[in-house]
C-alpha cells in the first residue's frame, strides 16, 4: 500500500515508518498537517495515519477536509488523548479507527487489516469506483450516475475512470492525455461536464496542473 504517515514525532514517525516499510508498504511522511492536506489533494494513498496534534493544521481538521473532499480514503487517527469525548469526536468527523499512544506496532497493523476489511478493500470490489452518485464497474465498464446508466465513448471511460479513483485529487493533465493532444482533452471535459453536473458532480480545473472531481456546493453523495 502507498500509506501517508503524519506524525511531528521524529521518534515515532521513524519506527512507524521503518516497519511499514519492512513489510513491503510505501511510506511517505509528514510532519504537518497544512502539508499533509496539500498532498492528499495533489497524490493518491491508499491509508493515511494522521497524528490528532499537529503543527500547521490538526489532525482532526486533516480528517474533516478529507471527508469534506468526498475521498474515501481509509483513516486511523493517532493521539495521546484518552477521553471518550475525543474519541467520539474523531470517529464523528470520519476516521476510521482511532490509536491510543502508546501502542505496540502490530496493533497498528492489525487494525489497518480490520479497517480494509470494513471497507471491502480487495476482492471483486477493486473493479468498483465511485464519487458520490457516481459509480464505476471496470470489469462490466459500466457507468451510473444517481443510479441511471451513463453512456461512455471508449476515450470519456478513460478520462472519469482516472478522476474517480484519484477520489477528489489532482490528475495531471499529461496522464489523462495519453496519446491525444491537450486541445482533445478539453473536448473530452467539456462534454463530460454538463452530464455530471445535473447530479452534483463537477470536474474542476487546476489552471497549470490538470483536473479533479468535486462536489457541488451542498450536496454529497447525490443528496442535497
Amino acid at each position: 500500500m502507498h500509506i501517508l504517515l503524519v506524525e511531528d514525532d521524529p521518534v515515532l514517525a521513524a519506527g512507524i515508518t521503518e516497519f511499514l516499510r519492512g513489510q513491503g508498504d510505501d511510506v511517505t511522511l509528514e510532519n504537518d498537517g497544512m502539508q499533509a492536506d496539500r498532498l492528499l489533494q495533489e497524490r493518491s494513498f491508499d491509508f493515511a495515519l494522521v497524528d490528532v496534534g499537529l503543527p500547521g493544521l490538526g489532525g482532526y481538521e486533516v480528517v474533516r477536509r478529507i471527508r469534506d473532499r468526498g475521498q474515501a480514503l481509509p483513516v486511523i487517527l493517532i493521539t495521546a488523548r484518552d477521553a471518550l469525548d475525543d474519541r467520539i469526536y474523531g470517529l464523528d468527523l470520519g476516521a476510521d479507527d482511532y490509536l491510543l499512544k502508546p501502542f505496540e506496532l502490530a496493533e497498528l497493523t492489525a487494525r489497518m487489516r480490520a479497517v480494509q476489511r470494513r471497507s471491502g478493500g480487495g476482492g471483486a470490489s477493486a473493479s468498483r469506483s465511485s464519487f458520490g452518485p457516481l459509480a464505476l464497474d471496470a470489469e462490466g465498464r459500466l457507468a451510473t450516475l444517481a443510479g441511471e446508466p451513463l453512456m461512455l465513448t471508449g476515450r470519456e471511460w478513460e478520462l472519469l475512470e482516472a478522476l474517480v479513483r484519484a477520489d477528489g485529487r489532482t490528475v495531471a493533465r499529461e496522464r489523462l492525455q495519453g496519446e491525444g493532444s491537450g486541445n482533445a482533452l478539453e473536448v473530452y471535459v467539456s462534454r463530460l461536464r454538463p452530464r455530471l453536473e445535473s447530479a452534483g458532480v463537477l470536474i474542476r480545473t487546476v489552471r497549470g496542473f490538470g483536473y479533479r472531481l468535486e462536489h457541488a456546493r451542498g450536496q454529497r453523495d447525490g443528496t442535497a
